[in-house]
């Protein structure tokens, strides 16, 4: 209705100038209007379509008006769609056949007797259809800006929720592997002395309750960073300021462990500080697990700008025997790396096995 209301409006105002509308100049507009119905699904066939309906409008010698309005609409669609070609070149066919129309075949076309479209009529057009041209493409710019931030949004939001799934399972596995392995070598001491030493058996079974115990209490405050984060935590993270636990864990398991310091204590930033107790945490159970050592040493550096931790065992497994199926390994590095750290694992020369980490005292954002 637009479309018919402003084409007689525009009528009016160019009466004697160009062809009455009729029957057939209807037909014209409702089937450019109609086009547009469809513009969503086939783009380039609209954008062509509307700019065929508007040179035969033009050729009949109608009056100029709405009908430059569904060719730009057309063509818009064409562009913010990813086919600005097809648009341009719908355009150009346009502007080229008002060029023809107006500068030669207006000898035969109707209104009779009218002589050749003045320059500054083609300025107009030219003008037009740049900024038909320019606003389309500015749409364009600005939908494949809104959809490229949509895809950055979307792929930083997985790429959270991945780092965030595997700082849960890196926790999970530190958690349990340690609790696990002492409870796998107490139970082996347990079942070796049921009948011959009862009470030597109740004291493992004891140790196990009370590892098991520790761990589901490990467990659920991990889960516990799951919760929204309105809801503060029930329990602050382990530190190194809870080392001589993992020595009394490893001492249940038979790992007599030493622990020294060097440098002046200062207090660890709260990732620094669980980096750390993790990193030793599962360097004891890799020497639980893998290495016959009966001892361990644990050596805590504090320097200005780094923590410096060493975990020596003087076990005959060398290689990957000592280090553990590798998972601990990578979980110890992927620890570090994250704090801007460095993790060095490997056999001494002199025999045993040695993990080296070395945090920076201040985390990176």
């Amino acid at each position: 209705m637009f479309v018919i209301a402003g084409s007689h409006f525009a009528a009016r105002e160019q009466a004697g100038e160009r062809v009455d509308l009729d029957v057939l100049a209807g037909v014209l507009l409702i089937g450019a209007a109609g086009l547009l119905l469809w513009r969503q699904r086939y783009p380039v066939l609209v954008a062509f379509g509307t700019a065929a309906v508007a040179t035969i409008y033009l050729g009949a010698g109608y009056p100029y008006g709405p009908i430059f309005l569904a060719v730009a609409v057309g063509c818009f669609s064409a562009i913010v769609s990813g086919h600005r070609w097809a648009a341009w070149t719908a355009l150009g066919m346009l502007w080229a056949a008002r060029l023809l129309v107006g500068h030669w075949l207006y000898r035969w076309l109707p209104p009779q007797g009218d002589g050749p479209a003045s320059w500054g009529q083609e300025l107009g057009v030219a003008t037009w259809t740049v900024a038909i041209l320019a606003v389309c493409e500015l749409a364009r710019v600005r939908r494949e800006q809104w959809e490229r931030d949509r895809a950055e949004r979307r792929l930083a939001a997985k790429r959270r929720a991945d780092e965030e799934r595997l700082r849960i399972a890196r926790e999970l596995h530190d958690v349990l592997a340690h609790s696990i392995s002492v409870i796998n070598v107490q139970a082996g001491v347990g079942l070796a002395l049921l009948d011959t030493d009862p009470e030597q058996a109740r004291t493992a079974l004891t140790t196990i309750k009370a590892a098991s115990k520790e761990a589901l209490g490990e467990v659920r405050q991990v889960l516990d960073t799951l919760r929204t984060a309105g809801d503060a935590p029930r329990a602050p993270a382990p530190g190194l300021d809870r080392l001589s636990e993992l020595v009394e864990q490893a001492a249940s398991a038979g790992l007599t462990v030493g622990v020294g310091t060097e440098g002046r204590c200062v207090p660890l930033p709260p990732g620094t500080d669980l980096a750390a107790f993790r990193i030793v945490q599962e360097a004891l159970t890799n020497v639980v697990r893998h290495s016959g050592s009966r001892h361990a040493r644990v050596l805590v550096r504090y320097e200005e700008r780094a923590l410096r931790l060493r975990i020596d065992d003087d076990g005959p497994a060398t290689g990957a025997d000592a280090g553990g199926s590798g998972n601990g390994l990578a979980g110890m590095r992927e620890r570090a790396a994250g704090l801007g750290g460095t993790i060095e694992a490997g056999t001494r020369p002199d025999g045993g096995f040695r993990v080296s980490a070395v945090l920076p005292l201040k985390e990176d954002r």
